[in-house]
Parts: C-alpha cells; structure tokens; sequence
C-alpha cells in the first residue's frame, strides 16, 4: 500500500506527543507565489525547464489572493533555491509590505543573516530545505534564536529528499532528515511529494499521512492537489496532524478556487 514504507521507518519518530499539533481550526488552504525572474510561475514536477508563467507581478498576484480571503501566502524564491542566495528578495519585501496576511518564504535561505532580513522586513516564517541537510548547526540555531519562526521543507523524491531548489536528489530519505532534527521546535514541516507537484493529478494522501502521523511536528502538504477532491481528502486526515495545504497551479489555472476550498475547510468544523 502506498505509505506503508513510510509509515514502518518513521513509526520511531513520533513520541506520541499529539498535544503538540494544532488543533481546533480548519485545514489552512495556503496560495503559492512562486518567482522566477520577477514573475510568478509554476513549474512541472520542480522541472526549471517545464515553467509556466502565471503573472509579471507577483505583489498584485498576492494582493489577489488576500483580497480572497487567504490566510497566509507561501512564497519561493525559485532563482534563489538554485544560486544559494535570495535572487528575488526585492519582490519578497513588496510581497510583505503589501499584504497584512503572513508569508511563508522559502527558496535560498542558507545562512542567518538571510533568516534575520527576511524576518526583519515582515516575512513571518522562513522555509529551510537545502540548508537542513549542509548545515544543521546554522537550523539548530536559526530555531533556538527564532522560536516558532522556522518551517523545515521536506522534499521526496523517489525516497529520497530533493536540495538545491530539487535539482539535486540526495540519498538521505525523510526519515533520516527527520530523525536528525528529533525534539526541534520547528513551526511545521511542509512535505512536498515532488512527484505530483504541479501535475494536478492528486495530491500524495497516503503517504502524507504516514509522515504527519510519524512526526511531532504540524505538517503542511504540498504537490499534486487538483481540486476539491484533494482538500477533502486532506480534511479527512487532519486528525493525523495536517493543518495546511500549499496550492499553486491548481489555483492559477481555476481548476480550484480559493473561496470553494476555504469555504469547504470551513464546513469541516465540528
């Protein structure tokens, strides 16, 4: 069954710790914002060759998606997850200086002088990926001088995690990566299924379960959602520790709209 492998490595992970996830509100539909030379775009399956460009003006894309409700933004530095280094920062600081909804930015983030400018200029979390396997002091640290700031990417590909804006596939696998960092308080963890991301063929259910249900840390999934189906099948797992999903292409293509998705969470209150 999909998930199973996972499920069997991780089960060591969990400590059983289930106060420690977020409880009480619905799945948080999470718009992504994704930049690539200034423009907002999608990519196939992480694929810098197969790039669709939604909009020149990734601020006003932003204020769209406020403007519909969003309850936080999730933003990627694509050019700054290959370089090592923010390449788009100067649009990230818009972003944050235009919109009163948190953003969630990831793509390039290796160092803390980076964590402290973008959590200087309004960015509420940063997202650390490549930089959880090359430099685990730096993320140890980066969590110990910014509690609750720091969301750690989990990226799979083929069992193993992707770096390097995931033009890189390592041999580490989720589970090793999260048994490196056991008892850190990270905000959350998003676990992108590489895979299915931007296909709009499904999101990965079964073995985001696994993983949210092995680790003490709120996740949020990531690649392949398609439509309602998939923020109904994410509600159904809720329980197990998901309380997000991030939604790019689906969105951009009207596959999926913001307020049916946020609306259908909403229902799923008890």
């Amino acid at each position: 069954m999909p998930g199973e492998p996972i499920r069997g490595e991780l089960s060591a992970i969990g400590r059983g710790r289930r106060d420690c996830r977020i409880r009480g509100g619905s799945l948080i539909i999470i718009p992504a914002i994704d930049i690539k030379e200034g423009r907002c775009v999608r990519l196939l399956q992480g694929d810098f060759q197969r790039v669709t460009v939604f909009s020149n003006l990734p601020v006003e894309m932003a204020k769209i998606w406020e403007s519909k409700g969003a309850e936080r933004i999730h933003v990627v530095d694509l050019d700054g997850s290959v370089a090592g280094e923010p390449r788009n920062e100067e649009v990230i600081r818009a972003i944050a200086e235009a919109v009163s909804v948190p953003i969630q930015v990831g793509g390039g983030i290796r160092s803390m002088k980076t964590i402290d400018r973008y959590l200087d200029m309004g960015v509420r979390w940063v997202i650390l990926g490549t930089a959880a396997l090359r430099d685990e002091a730096m993320v140890r640290g980066a969590c110990r001088e910014h509690p609750d700031s720091v969301i750690l990417a989990v990226d799979a590909r083929d069992g193993g995690v992707a770096v390097q804006g995931w033009t890189e596939k390592t041999e580490v696998s989720a589970v090793e990566l999260m048994k490196r960092y056991r008892g850190i308080p990270f905000a959350a963890v998003v676990y992108t299924d590489i895979r299915r991301d931007g296909m709009e063929t499904g999101a990965n259910i079964a073995q985001t379960e696994a993983f949210a249900r092995a680790v003490d840390i709120p996740v949020i999934a990531s690649g392949g959602v398609a439509g309602v189906a998939d923020i109904e099948a994410l509600i159904g797992i809720e329980e197990s520790g998901v309380i997000g999903v991030v939604v790019g292409r689906a969105l951009y293509t009207g596959a999926l709209s913001l307020e049916t998705a946020m609306s259908r969470a909403r229902k799923a209150l008890p």
